[in-house]
């Protein structure tokens, strides 16, 4: 990702941190679905990559209170929130700790470029991050900050993600509005080039409905999914180009209302 492509994302993702948990009802499955995945305890210490607002951190720690944890994030706010000795109200009381304390060590940080040692953690975990960056940077230093054996466990967005806003954007102007996500196969041999062994990658789908395309594009903001394109349109746009969007979007309705398609890669391995 560009330097000026990440500033954006930052800004996104900082502007988000307030409403995250309330609309991060995807997020929460998809971190559950991945921690479902883990077998046996790692041994050293854990990183969460892009940790958001801390449901993943809180899992983590829950499920291996004995380890050390890491919480890094490049949105300072979110980090933030992710650090405060309380949950927010979203999170279940299953996820507090005992007595209330930071749950980890919080280091503010790009995932593609780690100030951590090498060979220093017993575990990488990162739920619905790497989707926004380089995939084959981020793997490469997730390898090189894992001890030898350490394991791998990340979910990302695959190229399904958003089809249906892809499909109602498509011909009203030129530009990209949903990033071109990587599929299974490709994370599979991105994680196999880094250096990793054992490597599994597996799809899972889910869609989200919503009552009308106002809210839908709200609940992306407000996870700060909404810098998902390319170059950003020079003008807003129109209320005709609107108006096209919103019935295109209109022909996917179903009985629980317009759908959001989420197609989530998970993949697992070790060093």
């Amino acid at each position: 990702m560009r330097p000026a492509d990440k500033i954006l994302v930052r800004r996104s993702f900082d502007r988000a941190a307030a409403t995250y948990d309330r609309a991060a009802q995807l997020q929460r499955q998809v971190c559950e679905a991945l921690a479902a995945r883990l077998d046996g305890a790692p041994q050293g210490p854990l990183l969460d990559a892009g940790c958001g607002t801390g449901y993943g951190a809180r899992l983590l720690a829950r499920r291996f209170p004995d380890q050390p944890l890491i919480l890094a994030d490049f949105a300072p706010a979110m980090l933030g929130l992710a650090r405060q000795a309380q949950p927010t109200a979203s999170n279940t009381a299953a996820l507090q700790n005992p007595v209330g304390a930071p749950i980890g060590l919080p280091v503010c940080a790009d995932v593609e470029s780690l100030p951590l040692k090498s060979a220093s953690l017993g575990l990488y975990w990162s739920s619905l991050t790497l989707q926004w960056c380089d995939l084959p940077r981020a793997l490469g230093e997730a390898h090189r900050v894992l001890f030898p054996g350490g394991r791998l466990a990340v979910s990302t967005l695959g190229p399904g993600t958003f089809q249906e806003l892809r499909q109602a954007f498509a011909g009203v102007d030129p530009h990209r509005h949903v990033l071109p996500f990587r599929d299974a196969p490709a994370g599979a041999a991105a994680a196999l080039a880094a250096g990793f062994y054992g490597v599994r990658a597996e799809r899972l789908q889910f869609r989200l409905h919503y009552p009308n395309l106002r809210q839908l594009l709200r609940a992306i903001k407000d996870v700060g999914a909404n810098q998902v394109g390319g170059p950003r349109r020079p003008v807003l746009m129109g209320k005709a180009a609107w108006r096209t969007v919103e019935a295109a979007y209109e022909r996917c309705r179903t009985p629980q209302g317009l759908p959001l398609s989420y197609d989530v890669v998970l993949l697992t391995g070790h060093k």
